[in-house]
């Protein structure tokens, strides 16, 4: 509740910064609203972020089947990742390869419908202590699987590995042979999607509605 609280108080404070809310009757207009700080482009990762860590094991409770060990190795680890690091570990990074050997967009968002729009046969998840090379189910066959040692994803790989300050997991999935479970947990912005196997009743699009109705209840 906090860390929602203190999105919503910053996005209002931005909104009266820039002068982006226009009021009638003392009332903030609703589509005025700027949740995504377009006119701020170092603060247009957090609604993100905090969406991502809301979902995260770390603010979870044990009785939803996350163990206090577990929070306390994450409370560890974050706490000591320099920011770059630690963003990737809270959103992961996801990009796309028409082949193993060239590069189709450098980052997604963690969606289902990014995948489809996409429409790319490879996608590299960077989840910082995991490491997934994901192949679609609609891949063309001639692709190599799993991608050969000397190609540009290899080496990306293999670049990610050698600076990582603890060795990451890395995981090979083929679309419609193996089980996607790993992968697809990590499409969090989905509705039914929240990063541990839990259902959860709101997406990434909901999040930032509702977020807008705070931020107009907390300008009122």
């Amino acid at each position: 509740m906090l860390l929602h609280d203190w999105l919503v108080i910053l996005t209002a404070q931005y909104n009266d910064a820039y002068n982006l809310v226009q009021y009638k009757n003392g009332n903030a207009l609703t589509t005025q609203v700027d949740v995504a700080f377009s006119q701020c482009p170092q603060l247009q990762p957090l609604p993100r972020l905090v969406f991502a860590l809301l979902r995260n094991p770390l603010l979870r409770f044990h009785e939803e089947g996350v163990h206090p060990d577990c929070r306390i190795y994450l409370q560890c680890l974050f706490s000591a990742l320099e920011p770059s690091s630690l963003h990737c570990a809270v959103y992961p990074v996801l990009t796309s390869y028409s082949t193993p050997d060239t590069l189709a967009y450098p980052r997604h968002s963690l969606s289902r419908a990014a995948l489809i729009t996409s429409g790319s046969p490879i996608y590299f998840l960077d989840a910082f202590t995991t490491l997934i090379v994901f192949y679609s189910s609609t891949a063309d066959p001639s692709l190599p699987f799993p991608p050969p040692h000397d190609c540009l994803l290899r080496t990306t790989i293999n670049k990610l590995k050698q600076e990582r300050s603890i060795t990451p997991k890395l995981m090979f999935i083929q679309g419609g042979q193996d089980d996607a479970t790993a992968f697809e947990n990590y499409l969090i912005e989905e509705q039914d999607v929240d990063g541990s196997g839990f259902t959860s009743v709101m997406g990434f699009v909901s999040f930032l509605e509702e977020v807008t109705q705070s931020v107009l209840e907390y300008m009122k």
